[in-house]
């Protein structure tokens, strides 16, 4: 049993959760337990004109008894009505309530991992959340000893970008070899534990064009990123680069890695919503429960419309289940 959150009630990730349900027989969907305002959900599939029954349930065991014939809800109620495409600051406490919840229900071992629906990070700034997103605050419930990782899968690629959610300038700025050899070495034991890959192959990317070209177009190459990269493979990591950034992931060279080292956020990004824009997934590494999620926002321009694709979630809830399986032993 998964627990899925509630996501921004304004968005896409109601629908997404009550399209899920609908497929579960036809495409192996894992059973799950929204942990959501069973109101606003009954709402939007009114709304929508899907037949999907409720069940209110007051745990993920009772959850599982009815997956079959009802989608199951673990109740939490929003202060307003949601209205599709309209951020409510209103609703942000009840946001955050479903995050807690599903991770505590996690951390407890009553369901195998959380799968998260997009947030909508300027509403809950406005209401005193404190953190970059999903991940750095998933980091702080489980209290992780280590900064969570952001993987990105989908397509046959697995991307890790090193620095994340912040100007690309600072982000360049701060980058050091530290950094490099902390994320492979975590990135390495990920895969191990989480993909079952006994000896992970890492590709590291450049930072500048043709990785630098010996200095000639950038020196961050030649100052940190290769001797980072030497250190790495004299420790015994499968690690190849700095690559040129601009021909890392074509089909050949993907067959070569099973995880791709990037230095910035659009780096790792572009290529893996190029070649799985619909079914990407956000796997969080490091933490202690398993969590993921579709790799898109709320998108707010066609939230109640029904048209939104499921795909990427039903991928994410997939994965979920394979982790946790895997972390299980099964």
């Amino acid at each position: 049993m998964l627990a899925v959150t509630m996501g921004d009630p304004a968005g896409i990730g109601g629908e997404l959760t009550l399209a899920a349900w609908r497929q579960r027989a036809n495409l192996d969907i894992p059973p799950f337990v929204a942990v959501d305002d069973p109101v606003r959900l009954r709402r939007l599939a009114d709304v929508l004109g899907w037949d999907v029954p409720l069940r209110t349930v007051e745990t993920p065991a009772s959850a599982a008894d009815c997956f079959a014939d009802a989608l199951p809800v673990l109740p939490v109620s929003l202060a307003h009505p949601a209205e599709a495409g309209r951020a409510d600051p209103r609703n942000a406490p009840a946001v955050i309530a479903s995050i807690d919840r599903a991770v505590e229900l996690a951390s407890a071992g009553l369901v195998a991992a959380v799968v998260t629906q997009p947030i909508h990070k300027a509403t809950l700034y406005g209401s005193g959340f404190g953190f970059p997103g999903h991940t750095e605050y998933l980091a702080h419930l489980t209290q992780a000893a280590e900064p969570s990782i952001m993987m990105l899968a989908g397509g046959g690629l697995r991307v890790v970008p090193i620095t994340v959610h912040e100007p690309l300038a600072t982000a360049i700025s701060r980058l050091d070899a530290t950094m490099i050899e902390t994320m492979a070495r975590r990135v390495a034991v990920a895969l191990q534990r989480d993909f079952g890959i006994t000896s992970p192959r890492l590709a590291l990317a450049g930072l500048n064009p043709h990785a630098g070209e010996d200095g000639a177009l950038g020196g961050e190459e030649v100052r940190f990123i290769r001797p980072a990269a030497d250190r790495l493979r004299a420790e015994g990591l499968r690690l190849s680069g700095p690559h040129a950034p601009d021909s890392m992931f074509h089909a050949a060279a993907r067959a070569g890695y099973d995880a791709a080292l990037c230095l910035y956020h659009d780096q790792a990004l572009i290529p893996l919503k190029t070649l799985a824009f619909d079914e990407g997934v956000n796997i969080t590494l490091g933490l202690s429960i398993v969590r993921t999620s579709p790799d898109h926002g709320t998108a707010f321009d066609i939230a109640g419309k029904g048209v939104a694709n499921p795909a990427s979630f039903i991928a994410a809830l997939r994965e979920a289940r394979t982790i946790a399986d895997r972390r299980a032993g099964r």
